[in-house]
């Protein structure tokens, strides 16, 4: 079977999306790339997330074709592709309905970098793309216009898609970034919240990276 660490992982953050209250029943989907054979993991369509196994992801070339897999992929597999094909940088991709940070793409709003934990992840605001047909190439195209660099996007009136190194680091991202989205709506509701400075939020953002956590020897 082709890719069983990547299986592993696509797999187990597909799972942490219920964990963390980031989907219901079957929406959402992660997904990962292994850029050395240019094929894609991705969660089946329309499988309950406590029936995941590494075993029912599907795997596909960054055409679309099934390269393995008995399931169907996620019906958002073009936009994952899309985003592949065109952002090198990224290994892994995260899609949620995560209901504080899809209700700011129902006004159409972006996500301010109010707050320095989601600053020291993203770097930037979160922005919100026109609305366009969910599922669907313009969908993809939206995203990657409307994240420019950035690693996460609110796809209007949908909900967000988070992009990292890897599924793992897709997936922290959309948490840390529903984590702002209700600490922020929650201050709304109290006052005006004004994003950092943006000389704060590029420290903010290198500090994290450089110096935040454990590194390798």
């Amino acid at each position: 079977m082709l890719h069983n660490d990547l299986r592993k992982e696509v797999c187990q953050m597909n799972k942490e999306l219920p964990r963390q209250g980031l989907v219901v029943w079957t929406g959402g989907n992660v997904s990962g790339i292994d850029r050395t054979s240019s094929q894609v993991v991705i969660k089946p369509s329309g499988v309950i997330f406590e029936e995941l196994t590494p075993e029912n992801m599907v795997v596909v070339d960054l055409d679309g074709n099934l390269v393995e897999g008995n399931y169907k992929p996620s019906v958002d597999l073009e936009i994952h592709l899309y985003i592949y094909k065109n952002r090198m940088d990224v290994g892994g991709i995260c899609h949620t309905h995560a209901p504080y940070s899809t209700s700011f793409s129902l006004l159409g709003e972006s996500i301010p970098m109010a707050l320095t934990p989601i600053a020291h992840l993203l770097g930037q605001e979160v922005p919100c793309t026109a609305y366009v047909k969910p599922a669907h190439l313009d969908t993809a195209k939206a995203i990657v216009e409307t994240a420019g660099s950035g690693n996460a996007v609110l796809v209007n009136r949908h909900g967000p898609f988070t992009m990292g190194k890897t599924p793992t680091d897709s997936v922290k991202i959309a948490t840390y970034l529903e984590e702002a989205a209700r600490t922020i709506h929650y201050a709304m509701l109290r006052g005006t919240v004004e994003s950092l400075p943006e000389d704060e939020i590029a420290r903010s953002h290198h500090w994290y990276h450089e110096q935040y956590g454990q590194k390798k020897a």
